[in-house]
């Protein structure tokens, strides 16, 4: 059985007290620290160690997967034997902070035409950087392969100095038609409130990058017209749910991870509203204090610092299905919640002895992970 905190544990008796964090009745917030599970339901198997691995894709046939490096490199990882092979065509990066290579996604249309979406940040002028996506075909011999065709279909506006909060995760939309594309607020604070930026949204665009129709604010026109969200701080994790609904996981400051669930239109509250405070201490108001504002569906605090998100549908753990699988950098650990409707709950973390980066499900129900930092691993998750 997990434990945790004396205040988590009597949090209904003692919510009126700051010390035990947000005070609404019903609030989500896990307060204090929970322990491992004592067991583990899996095992693991080490594939391929990598430099600074950020995100990985699987290709259609499950022999195989794509993983990006922060410092600028896109491996092709051999899932069976573990080589890797360098893909050639990838983009200069601005590599430093948490910048450089982002995400990769494989099309919707993948298997017809190869095409690919990457991000990445770009530097601009004065300092400046900001997250870009483009998209390329990814052509495989046998023993070589290239990114041929890279163009560059969307940007972060405006660039600005700093290194932090690109966010830039992808994901497609169940049918396919359109691309959700997570734009963190670069630690500026209020580009998360501001409607003229790309800065602090989930974007839904089409994809060629351009805004999707029927975007909530797409009579703004501009990069208005890309936002499906906004009130948004570092979004680490993007994933659909069965039945269609859309969650995202982002970092908090000091406390306050969050775990969302989207809607279109809707305001988040990020910086007006936290679960947790500034970084030198001081306080930000709770998100019980602004009901006119999106309040998560369950936060953390003391952090657990995702690193990337999937909803399983988990063929090979088949007690997991339809959980949200979290990759936890803070913890060092898989964290499982479950979610109920509009509900969510956390319901068991793992220590994984590790920073873990990313997480992905195959077609065929395998799951693999990615470590954090240099030499990370890729590793299959296996049911024991």
């Amino acid at each position: 059985m997990k434990r945790q905190t004396l205040c988590l544990i009597l949090s209904p008796l003692l919510l009126p007290l700051a010390s035990c964090g947000a005070t609404a009745a019903g609030d989500s917030t896990i307060r204090g620290s929970a322990d491992f599970a004592e067991t583990k339901p899996f095992t693991t198997r080490e594939v391929a160690k990598l430099d600074e691995p950020w995100a990985l894709a699987l290709l259609p046939e499950n022999k195989s997967a794509l993983v990006t490096e922060k410092k600028g490199k896109l491996k092709l990882v051999d899932l069976t034997s573990g080589v890797v092979t360098d893909v050639s065509g990838t983009p200069q990066v601005a590599y430093g902070g948490q910048g450089g290579f982002g995400d990769v996604a494989l099309s919707p249309t993948f298997s017809k035409d190869g095409m690919v979406y990457l991000t990445w940040a770009e530097a601009g002028d004065g300092d400046t950087r900001g997250a870009v996506m483009g998209r390329a075909k990814l052509v495989r011999d046998n023993t070589s392969a290239r990114l041929e065709g890279l163009e560059v279909i969307w940007r972060q506006v405006p660039k600005v100095t700093g290194r932090g909060h690109y966010s830039h995760r992808i994901q497609f939309s169940p049918d396919g038609k359109y691309l959700f594309l997570s734009s963190g607020e670069r630690q500026k604070f209020t580009p998360a409130q501001d409607l003229t930026v790309n800065l602090g949204k989930m974007l839904r665009l089409t994809l060629d990058g351009k805004p999707a129709p029927g975007n909530p604010f797409a009579d703004k026109g501009g990069v208005s017209a890309e936002i499906w969200s906004y009130g948004h701080r570092n979004l680490l994790g993007v994933a659909f749910d069965a039945e269609g609904r859309l969650w995202d996981i982002e970092h908090g400051p000091a406390g306050g991870d969050e775990l969302n669930l989207v809607k279109p239109g809707q305001n988040y509250g990020w910086p007006l509203v936290s679960n947790g405070d500034h970084y030198d201490g001081k306080p930000i108001p709770r998100h019980n204090t602004r009901p006119d504002l999106a309040a998560p569906a369950l936060s953390w605090n003391p952090v657990i610092a995702p690193g990337a998100m999937i909803i399983c549908k988990c063929d090979k753990f088949p007690a997991w299905k339809g959980n949200a699988l979290i990759a936890a950098l803070g913890v060092q650990g898989l964290v499982r919640v479950t979610i109920n409707g509009e509900s969510a709950k956390e319901a068991e973390r793992f220590n994984m002895d590790a920073r873990m980066r990313g997480i992905a499900e195959g077609s065929d129900g395998r799951l693999w992970m990615l470590q954090d930092g240099p030499g990370g691993q890729l590793i299959e998750v296996l049911p024991r």
